[in-house]
């Protein structure tokens, strides 16, 4: 049996950086000091406007390539999560592969998934490993939820910044990633949505869970996300630990979807946590939907103290409703030192 490892991850932030002070002199009446505190996010990246998904997937993918020389021809599989491709037709991952001068013979496929992409997309990486379908994958996560964002949205412009991530997956002979656990409520898809921006006409369209107060296309009903999320994930995390046969105690880092501070913040309370073993770092990119879990793991590797932790927990959690999570050692990281 062969199992998952993460090996390298590479990150790629578009150049354009929006600051807390760059929206204090475009809008001086937003309340940005308090906004921020509570949001914990002061500066964001924001693709160019003839930058897209595809585009910002070739080049993190092609950076994580050509820094870890990695030969192309090994590359088995594309996965690739992103909720603002370029087209509805063909599969953004069909034109990455194709970019990156991948092999014909390699299987790719786009899902879509936000918050919880990642941990799915480990998921589904590690089936296909198991499987013996693929030996080594690119995972690839790329999102520019701004395009979506009204310049006048308060709500949202001070929250979510474009990013994407590609991670290095091989197979492996000791198993350092899962259990896994997922969660699904499509009853809350009108908590997160983003309007004419599909087949479906918006006069066709779910309603948006409460009134819609800004202009942008997507909407988001942030009080009823608090709620799900502090609902849905200490139960989640307690049947992962139960899963795994393991306790609380064992788990050395909580690596969470990097939604808002008061979101985890909030979490941390509710499930007791050590807020030192609850990693905050969206100060500078803001919450990068799919690409947040891997950019924060790609920060915490750069610091001397990562390879200490032995076990850490993964959990995404947002749009959808949905959820997943999982138990992961950094064998690669661990094997580097």
């Amino acid at each position: 049996m062969k199992y998952a490892k993460l090996g390298p991850i590479a990150v790629y932030l578009p150049k354009k950086r929006e600051t807390i002070d760059d929206l204090k002199l475009e809008h001086p009446e937003w309340e940005l000091d308090e906004i921020c505190a509570k949001t914990g996010v002061y500066a964001r990246h924001i693709s160019a406007p003839d930058e897209f998904a595809s585009d910002m997937a070739f080049n993190v993918a092609n950076q994580l390539i050509e820094e870890n020389n990695i030969p192309r021809e090994s590359i088995d599989f594309v996965i690739l999560c992103t909720q603002s491709p370029d087209y509805p037709i063909p599969t953004t991952a069909c034109i990455v592969q194709h970019k990156l001068g991948l092999r014909i013979d390699c299987g790719a496929l786009d899902f879509n998934l936000g918050c919880s992409g990642y941990v799915y997309g480990l998921g589904l990486a590690d089936g296909l490993i198991r499987g013996e379908s693929a030996h080594r994958i690119l995972l690839i996560t790329s999102e520019t939820y701004t395009k979506y964002i009204d310049s006048g949205d308060r709500s949202l412009r001070t929250i979510f910044g474009d990013g994407a991530t590609a991670t290095l997956i091989d197979a492996s002979d000791t198993q350092s990633l899962g259990p896994f656990l997922f969660g699904t409520d499509g009853e809350g898809a009108n908590s997160l949505i983003a309007y004419g921006r599909g087949i479906r006409p918006e006069s066709l369209s779910l309603p948006p869970s409460h009134r819609r107060r800004w202009a942008s296309s997507l909407y988001m009903d942030g009080a009823e996300l608090m709620r799900f999320t502090n609902s849905k994930i200490p139960p989640l995390v307690d049947q992962l630990l139960e899963k795994a046969g393991r306790k609380l105690s064992d788990i050395d880092i909580f690596l969470m979807h990097q939604a808002t501070r008061k979101m985890l913040e909030s979490l941390t309370v509710t499930m007791a946590l050590d807020p030192a073993k609850v990693p905050i770092q969206m100060e500078q990119v803001g919450n990068t939907v799919s690409s947040s879990i891997p950019i924060l793991i790609s920060q915490l590797r750069q610091t001397p103290e990562w390879t200490k932790y032995q076990c850490s927990m993964l959990l995404g959690f947002g749009v959808g409703l949905s959820w997943g999570g999982a138990l992961w050692r950094d064998v690669w990281s661990m094997e580097r030192e």
